[in-house]
């Protein structure tokens, strides 16, 4: 039903929901299937479109789109019970999937609700939703992201959670892909890409500790996260720059929007505010002094170490970055609070 919706949209220039569903609901009337799971199949299929229609403006070439991998999604008539998920697939008919006990703790939790599931041939994927009141902040935390690290800190103490492994996996994965010599580029495509999968569940079950003792920590604190603006960063490892190509590829390979898209569900989930700082108050985060504010000064010698020629200090420049953004996001934590009326003061 998704590439019968999208050959239509195809066929009529067709990208939006709402026009998308005009032309291709009565069209998907063949399928007997119930009518809600038409309207995600549609939903999916203007997603797809959308994604291509930006890729055309952007001048990017494009083939035409399709899905290959068969999926059920939906928000409507399910239900879990006894530990199961029962979901209709016809008239009266219903389909029973016993949930992992990892499922059930989650959707036992006070006030979450299932919204929707997404279910593959392997995998069984639910959407949850909870109620949570938010955090009073009284403070903010800056969080400065790199390939060896993330850097948490402010005026008051600094720490680095060490993310080097993920360097030692990317690198191994890349060895493993390259020493392939079989002539069925097919065959070498299906391995790389259980290699590759591997590789991205690791670093994603390392980026997954970091950012859960992040959030935990800072909401003990009461501290507002600080998110840095950091989008266009790939374009200073382009071919032409200087760089060499494995270090290129070492860092267009860095899963820099990975650990932001964590923190920012882990934080929701526990009512934590988030604060996203623009590209202009980004800018400079890790070259100014936290001390007097004068530009700091590089070094080969130093490495990822800064010295300010006024204070006359040495200082880690992921750990300057963590304090400036902390304090450039407390002063728009500041700006969004409500004014304290003067009788409450008293």
């Amino acid at each position: 039903m998704v590439n019968e919706s999208i050959r239509i949209g195809l066929a009529n220039d067709a990208s939006s929901l709402r026009s998308l569903s005009l032309l291709s609901y009565n069209q998907l009337a063949q399928y007997d299937s119930p009518s809600y799971y038409k309207l995600c199949a549609i939903s999916r299929a203007a997603g797809i479109l959308a994604a291509r229609k930006k890729s055309l403006r952007r001048g990017f070439p494009n083939r035409e789109p399709h899905t290959l991998r068969p999926q059920l999604i939906s928000c409507y008539s399910f239900k879990t019970k006894n530990g199961r998920l029962e979901i209709p697939v016809s008239r009266g008919k219903r389909l029973s999937i016993p949930l992992t006990k990892h499922m059930l703790d989650a959707i036992s939790q006070p006030g979450v609700e299932v919204r929707s599931f997404t279910l593959t041939r392997d995998k069984l994927s639910l959407s949850i939703a909870r109620d949570v009141a938010p955090v009073e902040c009284a403070s903010t935390v800056g969080l400065d992201r790199n390939l060896r690290n993330l850097t948490v800190g402010n005026d008051e103490n600094t720490h680095q959670y060490d993310l080097s492994k993920t360097i030692r996996i990317a690198d191994t994965t890349v060895r493993i892909v390259a020493s392939f010599r079989r002539d069925d580029a097919r065959t070498r495509r299906i391995i790389a890409s259980k290699y590759g999968e591997r590789r991205t569940a690791r670093i994603g079950h390392l980026l997954h500790n970091a950012t859960k003792a992040i959030v935990t920590v800072a909401a003990q604190r009461r501290e507002a996260i600080v998110l840095e603006d950091i989008r266009g960063i790939r374009c200073l490892y382009r071919k032409g720059n200087g760089q060499t190509r494995k270090y290129r590829g070492r860092m267009n390979g860095w899963s820099l929007s990975e650990a932001q898209r964590q923190i920012e569900y882990k934080a929701r989930w526990v009512g934590l505010p988030i604060i996203r700082l623009s590209r202009r108050e980004t800018r400079g985060s890790s070259m100014t002094c936290p001390r007097c504010g004068e530009r700091l000064q590089s070094d080969k010698r130093l490495e990822r170490k800064l010295w300010c020629g006024k204070c006359r200090i040495v200082m880690d420049r992921d750990r300057v970055a963590a304090v400036i953004l902390a304090r450039r996001g407390r002063v728009r934590f500041a700006r969004s609070r409500p004014p304290i009326h003067p009788e409450a003061q008293g």
